[in-house]
């Protein structure tokens, strides 16, 4: 019947599940499963109630996080952790959270495991990123996953169905626009454009009526909400969102892109786990990594769907990072010409700046 869940809704639940700590269920090939729990949202019950269930459970963690704490990732991108007999949930969350570090940088020793397959401890700590969550999940393998799911009423993913899609960039769809004036431009339009696979909405505002057979001056802007709306001093972005608008305006055409993509792709709550961590010296790629992330774990093939859904092949792009360029260009837009957007620097974010002119090759 249709009312039976699509697979990019049963994804759209599972993140939703994991975010409140309820655990789901993974299948892989041959029919072996797993029982998959968040760590940053396992509480002791649940914890205690997988220990009465038998078995081995075993904590996945990045590569970046076990490269912070001195563990193996036999697996390449992860490590597999054994559960020490004695670990309640303050170890697991220790573990999986890198705030108290340096008060207790000795965790280990860690047991890791090298044999058997890591294709679901992998999917687990992909679905977790994609839920916004730190990147470390609680895995028990299942002799009949789908006969436990459905006992237990807990959303059951198959590996061969969802990997795919968590790979993929969902495609976002129009749902409406309409007219809104704003400082920069009287002549404003906001489009809303949601995926189809629940994850957040994104956001195009159009300047005047820029001509579709023309490079249109555009930006791609990942939300930020405490330098677009707080005016937080430790980032470029409040100056460079009016910074671009302004331009447009005075250009008398152009398309923003705001994209639902915060902290680098982390989320809110991680990027303020990263200013915890730079304020005890990290940089921000340190930071990203010692929770667990990669430098920069944003998707900017976003940008150029939307751009391709509003009729648009050819961009002047306003952006100091040399990746968004490579992306438009990978995915079928042809950036004409970089327009720099150097804004915003005050003494709180200098180091900041350096760090991604340094890092992650920006161009200022």
């Amino acid at each position: 019947m249709s009312f039976t869940p699509t697979p990019p809704e049963l994804l759209a639940r599972a993140r939703a599940d994991l975010r409140m700590g309820v655990p789901v269920v993974l299948t892989g090939k041959g029919g072996g499963g797993a029982l998959a729990l968040a760590a940053e949202t396992l509480t002791a019950g649940r914890l205690a109630d997988l220990r009465a269930m038998g078995g081995a459970p075993v904590l996945a963690i990045t590569a970046r996080r076990a490269e912070t704490l001195k563990a193996r990732p036999y697996d390449g991108d992860l490590a597999r952790l054994r559960l020490p007999a004695d670990a309640g949930l303050a170890w697991v969350l220790a573990v999986a959270d890198p705030a108290d570090d340096l008060d207790m940088p000795m965790k280990g020793p860690f047991h890791a495991y090298r044999e058997g397959p890591a294709d679901l401890h992998r999917l687990a700590l992909t679905l977790a990123k994609s839920a916004r969550l730190l990147p470390a999940a609680l895995l028990l393998d299942l002799p009949d996953p789908a006969g436990f799911a459905a006992a237990q009423a807990l959303t059951h993913l198959p590996a061969a169905l969802v990997a795919p899609l968590l790979a993929a960039t969902p495609h976002p769809d129009p749902v409406v626009s309409a007219r809104l004036p704003v400082e920069a431009a009287e002549a404003g339009r906001l489009h809303i454009f949601r995926p189809a696979d629940g994850s957040e909405e994104h956001y195009a505002f159009e300047i005047g009526q820029p001509a579709r057979s023309e490079p249109v001056l555009a930006r791609l802007h990942s939300a930020c909400f405490t330098g677009d709306v707080l005016g937080s001093l430790k980032c470029d972005c409040g100056p460079q969102l009016r910074g671009a608008l302004a331009q447009m305006g005075a250009n008398g055409a152009g398309v923003l892109l705001y994209l639902n993509q915060e902290g680098r792709g982390i989320g809110l709550a991680n990027k303020m786990r990263a200013y915890s961590l730079q304020d005890q010296g990290f940089d921000t790629v340190e930071a990203n990594h010692r929770l667990g992330f990669e430098d920069d774990e944003r998707d900017f093939r976003l940008g150029a769907d939307i751009l391709k859904s509003m009729g648009f092949s050819a961009v002047r792009l306003l952006t100091n990072n040399p990746r968004k360029i490579a992306m438009m260009e990978k995915h079928g837009l042809k950036v004409v010409e970089r327009v720099p957007l150097k804004l915003g620097e005050t003494a709180h974010n200098r180091a900041y700046l350096a760090t991604k002119a340094a890092k992650s090759g920006h161009l200022l």
